[in-house]
């Protein structure tokens, strides 16, 4: 199995450790030149510097996007390993005079290495790094998780989270029927967030509304179809990019999307509110859709919102 170790600090880890609230995790990079890949919700590791050099918590691999500093705060928030907007930007601004970044661009885009289920370790449970680390490394490395050193580091990541379950079980009975729902041998089920399915969908549309084409990041939101309180997944087949407008409208039922994907505009609009005459030309828009069929809407969600919110 193919995992990644990266390296971190430990004011990182401290902070981090902090947020157990916090499901979801930016691991920025000051840079947007170079990209990240690693197979989907596979392990990324956090490895401490030295004097530390110590294997402190883990997550899962989401996705890797390029962003402007603004929306991955708005995304992730506390999730960047920040306290503010502000702090993050310094601290852009302090690596990249480190490295000699070249900022006469004035560009605010970073490199985002989105990643979910977090766990981090007390420090009395951190595990050695691999004993085959080569020092001089800076950048993140994939590892063989399932030989070796990287088999090591990983079983003893794995023990550690069992043994916290199991504690949390005896303390809580009625946390069971939870964790027995997966059985899967990394103990959770990771799964894309609020944040993360934001940026999915951004992504799988070109970030361009499917209705209008408007492509400024600040003016499109990605709409869930069917809510996520309504049971409806952070799922990417579940979602749509839309005009913050549209967005408004379609998850108040004013517009909706047939299974065939040409945008419907309730005549209640009119009614209601004695306008709309923006929005009428638009019904019966074909909507512009990933070209990748499994990024595409699930006609099941689609027809959830026809049926239990479209004000027809």
């Amino acid at each position: 199995m193919l995992g990644t170790i990266a390296i971190t600090d430990e004011g990182w880890y401290r902070f981090c450790a902090e947020h157990p609230e916090v499901t979801e995790l930016n691991f920025w990079t000051p840079s947007a030149r170079r990209s990240f890949r690693a197979p989907a919700f596979s392990p990324f590791l956090f490895k401490l510097r030295a004097p530390f050099n110590a294997i402190c918590g883990f997550a899962y691999f989401a996705q890797f996007s390029i962003l402007p500093d603004w929306l991955a705060w708005e995304s992730f928030g506390v999730g960047n390993g920040c306290l503010s907007l502000q702090e993050m930007q310094s601290r852009i601004s302090t690596i990249r005079s480190r490295i000699r970044y070249d900022e006469s661009t004035g560009s605010d885009q970073i490199g985002c290495i989105q990643l979910v289920s977090p766990v981090f370790f007390p420090r009395e449970e951190w595990i050695p790094q691999p004993a085959d680390w080569k020092p001089r490394i800076q950048t993140p490395v994939k590892f063989d998780l399932a030989v070796g050193e990287g088999r090591r580091v990983w079983e003893s990541c794995l023990a550690r989270v069992a043994a916290a379950q199991t504690s949390a079980l005896e303390a809580s009975p009625r946390l069971i029927a939870p964790f027995e729902r997966y059985g899967d041998p990394r103990l959770v089920q990771p799964r894309l967030g609020q944040a993360t399915f934001r940026i999915a969908v951004l992504d799988a549309y070109g970030r361009a509304c499917a209705v209008t084409g408007e492509h400024s990041l600040p003016a499109i939101e990605a709409a869930h179809i069917r809510s996520y309180a309504q049971d409806g997944p952070h799922e990417v087949r579940n979602g749509l990019l839309l005009r913050a407008d549209l967005h408004r409208l379609f998850d108040t039922g004013y517009v909706t999307v047939t299974p065939d994907l040409f945008l419907e505009v309730s005549p209640r609009l009119r009614e209601e509110y004695k306008n709309g005459r923006s929005y009428y030309p638009l019904h019966g828009s074909r909507l512009q859709v990933p070209s990748s069929e499994m990024n595409r809407p699930q006609t099941e969600f689609l027809e959830w919102h026809n049926e239990h919110v479209f004000r027809d």
